[in-house]
C-alpha cells in the first residue's frame, strides 16, 4: 500500500540540506576572513550562519522532510560555524596576544560547543522544550562574534585589557554552553498559532528596523542580556526551592511542637538546689517493699 503513495521529490529533501550547507560555508568563510585579518567580515559571516541555521530546520518542518541524516549534518555544520569558527576568529583577533592563555580559552570554547551539541542530540525529548539546557551554541557564537564586530566597528584600540576581556567572554561562553542553566527557547510562544501572518510580518519589520539602527551594538547587547538570562532564571528557581524547603521545615517543626503533651515541658524542672526532683512513685505501681513481703512464703509454725 505504501508503494502507491506519492513520494516527495528529491529536490524537496535537498532544500533543507542546502541551507545547512550554506551555514557550513558561512562558518568556513568566517575562518578564512579571520586568517586574512578581515575580522568585521568574519563576524558578519557568523551571524549569517545563525540565520541560515534557523532556516534549515524550519524549512524541513514545513516541507515534512526531517531525516536522521539532516539532523547529523546540521550538528556537524553547527560545530564548524558556532564552535570552531568563533574560537578561531576571537583567537586571531585578541587571544593570540595572551600566549598559551589565549589558546586555552579558545579550546575551552570549542570543547564546550562540542559537548553542548552532543548533549542536545542525546537529550531531545527528555528536557523541557521551553528551555535550553545550557547556552545554545548559536547564542554563544553571537556573544563572541558580536564582541569582535563591536570592537572593530568602533575602532577600539588593542590594549591588553581588551585581550583579557575577550578571554573572560570566551571562557564564559564556553562554560555556559555546558552548564545546566535554563535559557528560554521561545518554543512556548507559538507565534504561528497566536498571531496572524500580518502581525508576524509587522513584528519582523520592527525587529529588523531596531537591529539595523546600529547592528553591532544592538546585537551584542541583545545577546549579552540573553546570555545572562539563564543564570537569572536558575538563581530564581534556586531561591524558590530554598524558600519552599524552609517553609516545609518550619511547618514540620510546628506540627511536632504542637503534638507534645502538656506535662512534657515540666519534665526538666529542677528544685531550688539545682537538682532535678526525684520521681514520685506512681499510685498504680505497688511499693517495692510490699511486693517483696507479698512474695515471701508465710511460716505457719512460727510463734507470734
Amino acid at each position: 500500500m505504501n508503494e502507491n503513495l506519492p513520494r516527495p521529490r528529491s529536490a524537496i529533501y535537498l532544500l533543507p540540506n542546502a541551507f545547512t550547507t550554506a551555514n557550513l560555508f558561512a562558518g568556513f568563510y568566517a575562518v578564512v576572513q579571520a586568517m586574512s585579518g578581515n575580522f568585521e567580515v568574519a563576524a558578519i559571516a557568523i551571524f549569517v550562519a545563525m540565520v541560515l541555521d534557523a532556516m534549515d530546520g524550519r524549512v524541513a518542518r514545513l516541507t515534512n522532510t526531517q531525516s536522521a541524516f539532516g539532523e547529523q549534518y546540521d550538528s556537524m555544520s553547527d560545530m564548524v560555524s558556532f564552535g570552531i569558527a568563533p574560537a578561531l576568529v576571537m583567537y586571531e583577533y585578541q587571544l593570540q596576544a595572551l600566549g598559551r592563555w589565549g589558546w586555552i580559552a579558545a579550546f575551552i570554547y570549542v570543547a564546550g560547543a562540542a559537548l553542548r551539541l552532543a548533549r542536545f542530540n542525546t537529550n531531545i525529548g527528555v528536557v523541557d522544550s521551553r528551555f535550553f539546557q545550557g547556552l545554545p551554541s548559536p547564542a554563544a557564537a553571537a556573544l563572541v562574534a558580536g564582541f569582535v564586530w563591536l570592537s572593530v566597528d568602533n575602532r577600539i584600540p588593542d590594549y591588553e585589557s581588551l585581550a583579557w576581556l575577550a578571554f573572560v567572554l570566551t571562557v564564559y561562553a564556553g562554560i555556559s554552553m555546558i552548564s545546566n542553566a535554563p535559557f528560554f527557547s521561545g518554543k512556548s510562544l507559538a507565534l504561528e498559532k497566536k498571531l496572524s501572518p500580518q502581525n508576524v510580518m509587522l513584528v519582523l519589520v520592527l525587529v529588523f528596523a531596531f537591529v539595523s539602527s546600529d547592528p553591532p551594538i544592538v546585537l551584542f547587547l541583545l545577546f549579552i542580556v540573553y546570555g545572562l538570562s539563564g543564570w537569572i532564571v536558575w538563581y530564581w528557581r534556586w531561591r524558590r526551592a530554598q524558600q519552599l524547603h524552609d517553609s516545609r521545615r518550619e511547618s514540620r517543626e510546628a506540627e511536632v511542637a504542637g503534638s507534645k503533651p502538656e506535662g512534657a515541658s515540666t519534665s526538666h524542672k529542677v528544685d531550688q538546689a539545682g537538682r532535678p526532683p526525684s520521681p514520685s512513685p506512681s499510685r498504680s505501681e505497688p511499693h517495692i517493699a510490699d511486693s517483696q513481703d507479698q512474695d515471701k512464703p508465710k511460716d505457719w509454725f512460727k510463734k507470734d
